[in-house]
C-alpha cells in the first residue's frame, strides 16, 4: 500500500459479536439453569392456551444411587421430545418420577443394620418402612439436581413418587380392581425365587448369564406297565440335580422316535454294565452311551419302542426302597406325554418336578394332579425337615454361591445305582438383576393375576381377558419406534405365564386383601371382596400411606362393623415393584392437573429391557382395570457400551458417569452425543467420541458466531421480501423451506440423529463453506445495496430458523445466542416456538440451476486450491479463472456473478471444448478450467483485483468501494 493510500479497514461493515468462540460450558451451564427456574419457564409455558396436549409419561428411575450414563441418556432423549413437541406448537408436559419401593433399598438398610449388629426382624415393621422412605427421599434429591444439570425441562418442585401416599392410595385401589373383577387369585406353584433375597421375583427381575451346573444322567427303573420292558430303564438327563428328590413323572414325546438299547461291553470304569438294557431317543442314544463311557460296538438297538408302550409304563423313584427314607420316596412315577419334550439334547425324557419348573406344572394342571405336588424346598433354597436325607442342605447360601445340596443328591444316587453318566455344563441361567445370585424355580404360595381369566369390569372392548386386551392393544393401540419392540412385547405377553403379584419384603404397598379362615383357595368365599371396606382402606392410605396396614388393630380397623375379623386374615405379602410402577398411569396421568386429559400417555419411552419390564407391567395393570394400554406411543432405546463396544462395568473401569462428562465437556457435548447416535441401537461412548462430539460442537458454534455477527444492528427497515431478492438468497430460501419440512418430520418421528444430522450439514455445507463464503464480501464491502439487505434479512431467517431448531437438543448453547441478540429478563429462545417457514419459498426448478452452478463451483475452486498450494497465487481474489462447460451450462453461469460465487476478481466463461492442459474432475463431467491471473490492481477495501482501481474518487479503490464510501 502507498504511503497516501488511506487504511479502509475501519470503513468496512465486519461481524460485530461478543459471542466468544470458547464456550466454557462446564462453568456457564449453571448459571442458565439458574436463570430458567429464576423466570418460571416452564409453568410460563403452561400459560400458553389452546394448545393441543402432548404427555410423555415418565418411567421412573429407582432412587437409590448415582446417576450412570444410561439414566443420561434416557433422560436426554425424552427433553429432546419434550421440548422439540413444545415448540412444534404442543402444550408438552413432563413429569419426572421416582419408583421408591422395593428389595434394593430395604436391602441397603438390612446392610446397615448388619453393620450395627442389629436384626431386621426384630425392629418394628413402620420403624424399618421409614427408613426405607428416608433413604429413597435422599437419593431422589441428589438424582434430581443430576438430572436438572443435563438440562432436562419438566415439573421438578413436583415429580412423582411411588412412595406419596395418595400415590400408595392409587396402588392399594388398583390392586383392589384385581380383587374384586375376579382375576386375583392365590396358587402354589413355582415362580423364580431368589435365594439371596429370599422373594419370589417375576420375569422382569430376571436376566440369564453362564453357569456352571452339575449334569447327570439318572436311569429310572420300570416298576410295572409291561413285561417286555420289566427289565429296561428310561433315562432322563437334568442340570438340577437338587430337583431329583421331588421328581413324580417322566415326560416323552410321541412324535419322538424311541428305541430300546442294551449295553454289550464296557470299559474298566463305568456305571453301565454288560446286558442293561435303557430307553433312549434314537436321535440322542449314542451320544447318552458315550456319556457312559461306552465306545462305538459296545451296545446294539434292539427294537422300536412306541409311545403306546411308554404311556403305559409306570416307574420307581431313584431312592425307592431306602431304609433311611422311610417310604418317602415309595410312590409310583407316571410317564406323561409333553409336547415340550424334544430329541435336540438330553435322553428325549424329561425328569418332570412339578413343584421346581414351569413346563412340568403346567403338564400337572392339565391333569388335574395339583394335589401330588411337593413342598420340599424353603426360602432359603434349604431342603426342609420332613425330606429325609437332605433336610437342611441349600441348593445356593445365602451369597449365592453353591450349597451342598446338588453334590449330596449326586452322591446319593451313585450310592443307590442312580447314574449312569455325570459331568458338568456351562449355561444360561437364571440370575437376579439386582443381587446377580442364580435363582431357583420353587413352589410357594403366592398371588397371581390370572391373564387368560375374563375380567369381569364391563370394559370388554378390546378384550375379555388381560392377554387378549393387551394382544390387542399392541396392534391396534399403539405405535412403535422403532417397530421391533411391537413384537417383542407381543411374543412376550403372548406366551407369558399368570402375574406373580406378590412379594414376601416388607418395604412397599401391601396386597390389601383379606381371606377367610379355614377356607381353601378354590372356595369361593376365600377372598373378602367388599367396597366399603375397600374404600376404607383407600382413605386411610391416602391419609397415612401404607403404613396404615401395619398399624395395631389395622385388621379390625378396616373390617369393623362390617364383618367379623375374627373371621378373616389379613395378607401382609407386598407387591410386586413393577405392579407399582404399572399403576402409574392411574396416579399421575388420570390423577394429576398436569397429567393427560384421558388418563393415556402419547408417549412411553425406555431402554429395551422394558419390554419385560414397565412397558410389560404397565401395559398388563391398565389392561386389567381400565381395559386397554394406558400409552398411545412407545419408544425403545438400546444400552450404552464403552467405545470397544463392551457393556460396562466399574469392575472394568469402562464407565463413563455423565457427572464427569458435564465437568469436562458441558451437558450440551452429552446432549449432542446422543443427537448424534443411533439410539435404536446400543450406543458407544469414550473419550474419544465425546473429542469427536466436541468438534462438531465447535464447527456449530462458529456457524452461529458468525451469524451473530451478520445480523448485529439488523432490525425490521432493512428487511427484503424473499421475491426481490437475488436468486442465492432465494435458493438459500428454498432450502430452508426443505429443512424446515425435515426438521418437523423428524422431530415428530422422533429422528434426532436425522434432525441433528440434515442441519449440521445445512451449517457446514450449505452456509459455511458455500453461502457465507460468498456473501462474505458483500456484506463487509457493499454499501447499502439490495445485495447486502437481501443477505441479512437471510441472515435473520436463517438465526431464528437455526437457533429453534437446535434448541431441544443444544438447550444452554442455543439460550446463549439467543441471549447475545435479545437480551433481557424475560428472554428465552425455550419460550418461543418454531417460526412456520412458507411453502412458497420453495422453488424446485432453481434449486436445480444453483445445484448446478454448486457442481461446476466445486470444480473451479479445486482447480485454484491447486494453484495456491503450489504457492502461485495466495487467494482466489488473485485468479480470473477460463471455465470451459456446456452451451447450456454457459447460459447458467452467466445469469448469475459467477465470479461471486467462485470469489475470484473475474472469470472468463466459454463453451469452447476444454484444451488439454484445464483441470477436470472425473465426478463431473463438461467442466474444464484454465488458471490465469486476474488484471488490475488491488482494491485496498476488498481485495479483488479489478482494471478500475485507483480511478475513482477514493484513492486505491474499486467503484463499488468508493461508491460505498460516498
Amino acid at each position: 500500500m502507498c504511503a497516501e493510500t488511506p487504511d479502509y479497514k475501519d470503513t468496512l461493515a465486519l461481524p460485530k459479536t461478543d459471542f466468544p468462540m470458547r464456550a466454557g460450558l462446564p462453568k456457564r451451564e449453571p448459571g442458565w439453569l439458574d436463570r430458567w427456574e429464576k423466570i418460571g419457564i416452564y409453568d410460563r409455558l403452561r400459560a400458553k392456551e389452546g394448545r393441543p396436549d402432548f404427555v410423555l409419561h415418565d418411567g421412573p428411575p429407582y432412587a437409590n444411587g448415582n446417576l450412570h450414563i444410561g439414566h443420561a441418556l434416557n433422560k436426554v432423549l425424552k427433553d429432546f421430545i419434550v421440548r422439540s413437541q413444545q415448540m412444534l406448537g404442543h402444550d408438552a408436559r413432563y413429569i419426572p418420577g421416582w419408583d421408591c419401593h422395593g428389595l434394593p433399598i430395604e436391602w441397603k438398610i438390612e446392610e446397615q443394620y448388619r453393620k450395627k449388629g442389629k436384626n431386621k426382624d426384630e425392629v418394628p415393621v413402620i420403624d424399618f418402612r421409614q427408613e426405607c422412605r428416608k433413604f429413597a427421599e435422599g437419593w431422589i434429591d441428589v438424582q434430581r439436581k443430576e438430572f436438572q444439570r443435563l438440562g432436562v425441562t419438566g415439573n421438578w418442585p413436583d415429580p412423582y413418587l411411588t412412595m406419596n401416599f395418595h400415590a400408595e392410595r392409587v396402588i392399594a385401589e388398583e390392586f383392589m380392581k384385581f380383587l374384586m373383577n375376579g382375576t386375583l387369585y392365590q396358587g402354589s406353584k413355582p415362580v423364580m425365587w431368589s435365594p439371596v433375597e429370599k422373594t419370589a421375583l417375576a420375569e422382569a427381575e430376571i436376566e440369564y448369564h453362564d453357569h456352571k451346573s452339575h449334569t447327570i444322567w439318572v436311569p429310572f427303573k420300570v416298576a410295572s406297565g409291561s413285561d417286555a420292558l420289566a427289565d429296561a430303564r428310561i433315562v432322563i438327563w437334568t442340570t438340577t440335580p437338587w430337583t431329583i428328590p421331588s421328581n413324580k413323572a417322566v415326560a416323552y414325546n410321541p412324535s419322538i422316535s424311541y428305541g430300546l438299547y442294551e449295553v454289550t461291553g464296557t470299559p474298566e470304569e463305568s456305571w453301565v454294565k454288560v446286558g442293561d438294557t435303557y430307553v433312549l431317543a434314537d436321535a440322542l442314544a449314542e451320544d447318552v452311551l458315550s456319556k457312559s463311557r461306552l465306545e462305538s460296538g459296545q451296545w446294539t438297538r434292539l427294537r422300536d419302542v412306541t409311545a403306546d408302550e411308554l404311556g403305559a409304563l409306570t416307574l420307581a423313584h431313584p431312592f425307592r426302597g431306602l431304609a433311611e427314607a422311610d417310604g418317602f420316596w415309595d410312590y409310583d412315577v407316571p410317564m406323561i406325554d409333553g409336547d415340550h419334550v424334544t430329541d435336540d439334547a438330553g435322553t428325549g425324557f424329561v425328569h418332570t418336578a412339578p413343584s421346581h419348573g414351569a413346563d412340568d406344572y403346567e403338564c400337572f394342571v392339565k391333569r388335574n394332579w395339583i394335589d401330588r405336588m411337593t413342598h420340599n424346598v424353603g426360602e432359603d433354597s434349604e431342603f426342609l425337615p420332613h425330606v429325609p436325607i437332605f433336610a437342611g442342605l441349600q441348593v445356593f447360601d445365602r451369597k449365592g454361591k453353591e450349597g451342598k445340596a446338588n453334590t449330596a443328591v449326586i452322591n446319593k444316587l451313585v450310592e443307590v445305582g442312580g447314574l449312569i453318566a455325570r459331568g458338568r455344563i456351562s449355561h444360561s441361567y437364571p440370575h437376579s438383576w439386582r443381587s446377580k445370585a442364580p435363582v431357583i424355580f420353587r413352589n410357594t404360595p403366592q398371588w397371581f393375576a390370572a391373564i387368560d381369566r375374563d375380567v369381569n369390569d364391563g370394559q370388554d372392548t378390546y378384550g375379555k381377558t388381560i392377554r387378549e386386551r393387551a394382544l390387542t392393544s399392541i396392534d391396534q393401540l399403539v405405535e412403535w419406534t422403532p417397530q421391533t419392540g411391537r413384537n417383542r412385547l407381543y411374543s412376550m405377553i403372548e406366551a407369558r405365564p399368570d402375574w406373580v403379584l406378590s412379594r414376601q419384603r416388607a418395604w412397599g404397598v401391601p396386597l390389601t386383601c383379606f381371606v377367610k379362615k379355614g377356607a381353601l383357595p378354590t372356595d369361593e368365599d376365600f377372598l373378602l371382596r367388599n367396597e366399603q371396606i375397600n374404600a376404607r382402606i383407600a382413605e386411610a392410605f391416602e391419609a397415612e400411606g401404607a403404613d396404615a396396614w401395619y398399624q395395631e388393630n389395622a385388621k379390625e380397623r378396616f373390617l369393623g362393623n362390617i364383618v367379623n375379623p375374627n373371621d378373616y386374615e389379613q395378607v401382609f405379602d407386598i407387591l410386586d415393584v413393577w405392579f407399582d410402577s404399572g399403576s402409574t398411569h392411574a396416579f399421575v396421568l388420570r390423577d394429576r392437573e398436569d397429567g393427560s386429559k384421558d388418563g393415556i400417555a402419547d408417549l412411553y419411552l425406555e431402554g429395551t429391557d422394558q419390554h419385560r419390564g414397565w412397558f410389560h407391567s404397565s401395559m398388563l395393570q391398565a389392561c386389567g382395570t381400565k381395559g386397554r394400554a394406558p400409552y398411545r406411543g412407545v419408544l425403545t432405546h438400546g444400552f450404552t457400551l464403552d467405545e470397544k463396544g463392551n457393556k460396562m462395568s466399574k469392575s472394568l473401569g469402562n464407565t463413563v458417569a455423565p457427572e464427569d462428562v458435564t465437568k469436562q465437556y458441558g451437558a450440551d457435548i452429552l446432549r449432542l452425543w446422543v443427537a448424534q447416535s443411533d439410539y435404536t441401537a446400543d450406543l458407544r461412548i469414550g473419550q474419544e467420541i465425546l473429542k469427536g462430539v466436541a468438534d462438531s460442537y465447535r464447527r456449530l458454534r462458529n456457524t452461529m458466531r458468525y451469524m451473530l455477527g451478520a445480523v448485529s444492528h439488523y432490525d425490521e427497515s432493512q428487511k427484503v421480501a424473499p421475491e426481490d431478492m437475488p436468486e442465492l438468497e432465494q435458493y438459500i430460501l428454498h432450502r430452508l423451506a426443505e429443512l424446515d419440512v425435515v426438521v418437523r418430520e423428524g422431530y415428530k418421528k422422533y429422528d434426532f440423529q436425522g434432525v441433528f444430522s440434515q442441519i449440521f450439514h445445512f451449517c457446514t455445507l450449505d452456509l459455511s463453506a458455500f453461502y457465507f463464503d460468498i456473501r462474505k464480501d458483500a456484506l463487509y464491502c457493499d454499501g447499502d445495496t439490495l445485495r447486502r439487505r437481501s443477505a441479512r434479512t437471510v441472515m435473520d431467517i436463517l438465526f431464528h430458523r437455526l437457533t429453534t431448531w437446535l434448541a431441544p437438543i443444544l438447550v444452554f448453547t442455543m439460550e446463549e445466542v439467543w441471549l447475545e441478540r435479545f437480551p433481557g429478563d424475560d428472554s428465552s429462545v425455550h419460550l418461543t416456538d418454531i417460526p412456520e417457514t412458507p411453502a412458497a419459498w420453495l422453488n424446485p426448478d432453481l434449486a436445480a440451476k444453483w445445484q448446478s452452478i454448486r457442481r461446476t463451483r466445486r470444480v473451479v475452486t479445486a482447480a485454484l486450491e491447486v494453484q495456491r498450494t503450489d504457492k502461485v497465487i495466495g487467494s482466489s481474489l488473485e485468479a480470473a479463472p477460463v471455465v470451459h462447460v456446456s452451451e447450456d451450462m454457459l447460459a447458467t453461469l452467466k445469469s448469475v456473478d459467477f465470479e461471486d460465487v467462485i470469489i475470484t476478481s473475474d472469470v472468463s466463461l466459454t463453451s469452447d471444448p476444454s484444451p488439454a492442459e484445464a483441470f477436470r474432475v472425473p465426478e463431473t463431467e463438461g467442466v474444464g478450467v484454465v488458471f490465469e491471473k486476474a488484471e488490475g490492481a488491488k482494491c485496498q477495501r476488498c481485495w479483488k483485483f479489478l482494471p478500475d482501481v485507483g480511478q475513482h474518487k477514493h484513492p486505491g479503490t474499486c467503484k463499488r468501494c468508493s461508491d460505498a464510501l460516498g
